[in-house]
């Protein structure tokens, strides 16, 4: 029995396996049950017994040597394995540091929270209602019924049910009547629907209106209350006008001008309540009297900011809305 050849040939194969896989094969094939060492040592009992006992001797040396080669290039590999993985996965400090990009609040909602702002200072409270809304509180009981003109003035999105998207946040103005006795002081923000769409309008879009009601409500407080309004969010050197207009839940009513550039721009309608609109609420038009007013933050904020197209406002470009 050649110990000396299979010695040195068992070392050499575990001392030359360059990774893990290599290694355990090697292993197995060598003191494995069905071994090349494990072989041997089961062939001892045909030797003679003068030859047993040293080559018996010579064989558990080699078995016991095989093992501690094994066990350290075991380490060895794991060690070579762990640095391969620290050097790929290592992090390079020199490089830039990767940003967040961080939002902003969206320009119509900056806008929406500084006109609340300014009507809240006055004592107005901030009311909301449903957007999905009844024919009756959307037009009738604004002095709309069904075979009004003014109708006409509205592209409506109707549902199956027979109710409607709200077209204008009055109806919120109608229920806070309806629950409510006078003396309100109320704004009403909040999303409508209208089937238009182009460089200035879109078929979703916000509205600010707001209500007073009061004894002596009168027009010249609701013109000093809007004059002071747009001083106060266009500046004091802004140029305003009064028209008279036409609306059906507002008798006188009036559209509001500013001096914009090279002309002027409408940026929101008003007037005193109509008598009719009191009373279909509730509320005693020959002691109560009131006025409403609503503007269109898109509008103004396109205004504002000199924003040509209102579309931007909703196509989610974080260039555009970044900016804000």
């Amino acid at each position: 029995m050649d110990i000396q050849s299979l010695s040195k040939k068992s070392k050499a194969i575990l001392s030359q396996s360059d990774n893990l896989d290599s290694l355990e094969e090697a292993q197995r094939s060598l003191l494995g049950k069905s071994g090349e060492i494990t072989s041997k040592l089961k062939e001892l009992g045909s030797l003679p017994p003068e030859e047993r006992k040293s080559a018996g001797k010579e064989l558990n040396i080699l078995k016991n040597s095989l093992q501690e080669i094994y066990q350290a290039r075991k380490l060895e590999l794991r060690r070579i394995e762990a640095d391969k993985k620290l050097q790929e996965d290592s992090i390079d400090v020199s490089l830039p540091g990767r940003q967040r990009k961080k939002g902003s609040i969206h320009p119509v909602t900056q806008t929406i929270a500084e006109i609340s702002s300014f009507f809240t200072s006055k004592g107005f409270s901030v009311a909301s209602g449903p957007e999905a809304e009844s024919d009756y509180y959307n037009f009738e009981a604004l002095n709309i019924p069904a075979d009004h003109p003014a109708k006409d003035m509205h592209d409506t999105f109707y549902l199956d049910n027979g109710d409607l998207l709200r077209t204008h946040t009055s109806p919120v103005q109608v229920r806070v009547m309806e629950e409510n006795e006078p003396p309100l002081r109320i704004i009403c923000p909040g999303r409508v629907y209208r089937k238009d769409s182009d460089l200035t309008h879109t078929p979703m879009f916000h509205q600010i209106e707001g209500l007073l009601i009061e004894e002596d409500a009168s027009f010249s407080q609701l013109k000093g209350l809007l004059e002071d309004f747009i001083s106060d969010f266009f500046g004091s050197d802004t140029d305003i006008r009064f028209r008279p207009s036409y609306f059906p839940f507002t008798e006188p009513s009036a559209e509001v001008d500013i001096k914009w550039k090279k002309g002027w721009l409408e940026i929101l309608g008003c007037g005193m309540v109509h008598p009719n609109v009191l009373e279909m609420a509730g509320i005693d038009s020959k002691k109560f009297t009131g006025f409403a007013f609503g503007l269109g933050p898109e509008r103004i904020a396109m205004l504002k900011h000199d924003i040509p197209d209102l579309r931007a406002f909703f196509e989610n470009d974080i260039r555009f809305i970044k900016q804000f």
